[in-house]
């Protein structure tokens, strides 16, 4: 895979139009991008990630204009929340047009959608001309990658490219609600939060049910997870009332993570690995981001 600067946009459009896949930044982490209308560079996406064919891809687009391309009888409720969220990390889950392909969508008759927010992938998105899917740029089921280096670990033996734009601002995947239902359900938590959605629809957002969850990308596998296991203490002081206080100090073989942040969470976990950590100790007791608590839970393989 090769490594791009960030005034190679043009190359980078050039190898996406020619079925190349192209991993590029956003403000969550770094997505895997192939147009949307090409099958087998879609189909390429799937192989190089080793992604479960039932787990739904996220088209990104540049302008309004493309979701028409994506998605039928979009609801008012949707381009409200267009306007007020996007560009940004925010995905809608909507109806999908026959011309999107049941691989995009993993089989459902819906479409996730949203509208980056970082500079470069708008540019890429007008320069390779149609929407793209662009799933997190990582190998299924691995922490996400936050730096084009990260990228390039995963995918260095395989054709396409990585479009460097320094690290990401956000470091988790984008907020992922549905519009396809009786009211809107929040699949996914995300940089955009439960209470500011509810605040622009005025009205709460449901819980979701497990077989809801299926129409979201990131919710029915395990995802984000390290090499090596990862164990959830709620506090320093759970783990000493089990004995546990040299669980909590760092060794040769495990790492104990006391302050965690999204942005910083998938470069912890992928420095644990490359450390050869064969274990790592979270303390999450003041982990108050539903979104960071969800990714803390999933890569230890539990709900929360």
């Amino acid at each position: 895979m090769k490594q791009l600067g960030p005034t190679e946009i043009s190359l980078a459009a050039q190898m996406l139009k020619e079925g190349i896949p192209v991993a590029f930044p956003t403000e969550t982490v770094y997505g895997l991008g192939a147009r949307v209308f090409d099958p087998g560079a879609v189909e390429r996406i799937f192989q190089m990630k080793g992604r479960p064919s039932d787990n739904p891809l996220i088209c990104h687009i540049a302008n309004l204009d493309q979701l028409e391309l994506l998605a039928v009888e979009v609801p008012p409720v949707a381009v409200k929340l267009a306007h007020h969220f996007w560009p940004g990390p925010l995905t809608l889950i909507l109806k999908k047009r026959l011309s999107v392909s049941y691989r995009v969508s993993g089989g459902h008759e819906t479409v996730a959608v949203r509208m980056p927010r970082h500079c470069l992938a708008l540019e890429l998105i007008q320069q390779a001309g149609e929407p793209l899917v662009a799933p997190s740029a990582n190998k299924s089921g691995r922490p996400s990658s936050t730096k084009a280096e990260h990228v390039l670990t995963d995918f260095k033996e395989m054709e396409g490219a990585v479009l460097d734009g320094g690290p990401t601002e956000g470091g988790l995947e984008s907020t992922v609600l549905s519009l396809v239902g009786v009211e809107p359900l929040l699949l996914r938590p995300g940089p955009i939060t439960r209470e500011a959605i509810a605040q622009v629809l005025q009205a709460p957002l449901p819980i979701s049910k497990a077989k809801e969850l299926s129409a979201s990308p990131g919710t029915r596998y395990r995802h984000y997870a390290p090499r090596a296991k990862i164990w959830m203490v709620s506090s320093f002081e759970e783990a000493l009332s089990r004995g546990e206080k040299a669980f909590l100090m760092s060794t040769e073989k495990h790492v104990s993570f006391h302050h965690i942040t999204g942005a910083s969470f998938y470069a912890l976990l992928r420095e644990a690995d490359q450390k050869g950590y064969e274990e790592i100790v979270i303390v999450y007791k003041d982990v108050k981001d539903e979104a960071l608590k969800d990714r803390l839970f999933r890569a230890a393989g539990q709900s929360t």
